[in-house]
């Protein structure tokens, strides 16, 4: 199967190699533009498609602008074995994440819980994206980002942003697919409020504030001068839960790298928090797959409300789009092709080949 509908579809392995060779071209060294690359489409893989390929010409203008380092690795700011902490030097967050993910799960059967945290790293992508890197070893992981150059979400009560949408994700290995968890400290991310707003579409609910603290489903309102802010997770009824969630999200990417607002940092960039667990030195690898299989099936098992199809687990819509991706070709959010189109005209690198449709 080449299409899907009228989508255009593309092999996998032909995107990746497409967008490692931009980010060579762009500057990029080492295993920087694959893995870059390879982040980005697995974005797309899991059905991320604000945080995969499309985020690929925003890079590339950042590396043109000299916003994010294209060369070199992070400075080692702590190093105590179980808890690291990195000076980015604004250095590819898709890269550099994948690394601290690396070191982590390196470390972790000998330490039993390794974090590390990231200062002064530029986007990180797709959080979704990292976490079978260790739930692949029967690890769990935690990861969390902030920007602290940008506020688009307001505290409980308040219509003035000190936040970004700070996001979450955890991976839970299981005795099947792991878990996959991606969720945001808001209700939505600033990605998806600037694609409504392109397409002149309203969110599906009451999901900002505009300028006067009035709640609203139009993502213009964040785009006003001055602008309106997202939601918390919870809305104006129960938000209290988002914005505990980002205080501390907050308070791990930036209070433990020890850089953040209170430096007012500017220019698009990331702190993170990368924690790998591993079960085997706590009740034993064994009995955690028994228990979160447990817990998976009972949840999969669940009957389902009225107007619910089917029960699933945060992650497995994600992973039956990837396994179905790989085999049959990803179909792009519409404008992504057309957006790096510039760059690889630049660069001189030819663009990938469709898929060829039915006949």
């Amino acid at each position: 199967m080449a299409n899907v509908g009228q989508e255009t579809c593309y092999r996998v392995p032909d995107l990746i190699g497409y967008a490692a060779a931009l980010f060579t071209a762009a500057g990029c060294d080492g295993d920087k533009p694959a893995t870059i690359a390879a982040g980005l489409v697995e974005a797309d893989l899991l059905g991320h498609t604000t945080h995969g390929l499309q985020l690929a010409p925003a890079y590339l203008g950042e590396l043109e602008s000299g916003g994010m380092t294209p060369k070199g690795k992070p400075d080692v700011v702590a190093d105590r074995g179980g808890a690291v902490t990195w000076d980015g030097r604004r250095l590819p967050g898709v890269w550099l994440t994948a690394r601290a993910v690396e070191l982590a799960v390196e470390r972790a059967p000998a330490h039993g819980v390794v974090a590390v945290a990231v200062r002064r790293s530029h986007h990180i992508g797709c959080l979704a994206s990292f976490l079978q890197r260790a739930t692949d070893r029967g690890l769990m992981i935690i990861i969390s980002s902030s920007d602290p150059a940008v506020a688009s979400v307001a505290p409980f009560g308040g219509r003035t942003a000190v936040f970004t949408p700070d996001p979450i994700a955890v991976g839970i290995p299981t005795d099947g697919d792991p878990i996959l968890i991606d969720i945001s400290a808001s209700i939505t991310t600033n990605g998806m409020s600037g694609r409504l707003r392109r397409e002149g579409k309203r969110f599906p609910g009451v999901w900002a504030l505009d300028a006067q603290g009035r709640p609203t489903d139009d993502p213009a309102a964040l785009f006003t001068d001055p602008p309106g802010t997202l939601l918390p997770v919870g809305g104006a009824d129960h938000g209290h839960k988002g914005y505990g969630l980002a205080l501390l999200i907050e308070a791990l990417t930036q209070g433990l790298g020890g850089y953040g607002r209170a430096e007012g940092p500017t220019g698009w960039g990331a702190s993170v928090f990368v924690q790998v667990i591993d079960p085997g030195a706590f009740g034993g690898t064994a009995a955690f797959r028994r228990e979160t299989g447990w817990l998976a099936a009972a949840c999969r098992a669940n009957p389902p409300a009225s107007g619910v199809d089917v029960v699933r687990l945060p992650g497995q819509r994600g992973l039956e789009r990837k396994r179905r991706a790989l085999a049959e070709g990803i179909a792009l959010y519409p404008g992504i092709m057309d957006a790096l189109a510039p760059y690889a005209q630049k660069f001189g690198v030819t663009p990938p080949r469709p898929l060829a449709g039915p006949d």
